[in-house]
């Protein structure tokens, strides 16, 4: 299983980014997937997630990113995206993809996802 996230870069404040994880071994639909972050000195913390499609697809945020984030997902292409609007300073992080068949308790749990990929960074100038 191999996760691919790409996206990432500089921006100002008030810009937009568009994060994508494309997915190889796995089917993305199948499971959970989650956008998580993390900064230097501060554990990762959940962005946002989607469903697996026999969950509804359904989304999820952080209360941080709500009306500002979007996650959504290519069954075709087996690509989650997470589209950034207005970002903030507070949002420059390592931004991860992680995947797999959670539950909705653990959704927000990033230790619970047992696939990574590997970060892209996202840094928002003031």
């Amino acid at each position: 299983v191999q996760l691919q996230a790409s996206g990432g870069g500089l921006v100002q404040a008030g810009d937009s980014l568009k994060l994508s994880c494309v997915a190889s071994g796995l089917t993305l639909s199948s499971n959970t997937v989650a956008w998580i972050r993390q900064t230097p000195g501060k554990e990762r913390e959940f962005v946002a997630g989607i469903r697996s499609s026999g969950h509804g697809s359904r989304k999820y945020y952080a209360d941080f990113v709500k009306g500002r984030f979007t996650v959504s997902r290519d069954n075709a292409k087996n690509t989650v995206y997470l589209q950034m609007d207005s970002l903030m300073p507070e949002d420059t992080a390592d931004y991860y993809c992680a995947a797999g068949p959670l539950i909705l308790s653990s959704m927000y749990s990033p230790r619970r996802y047992p696939y990574w990929g590997q970060g892209t960074l996202v840094t928002v100038s003031s």
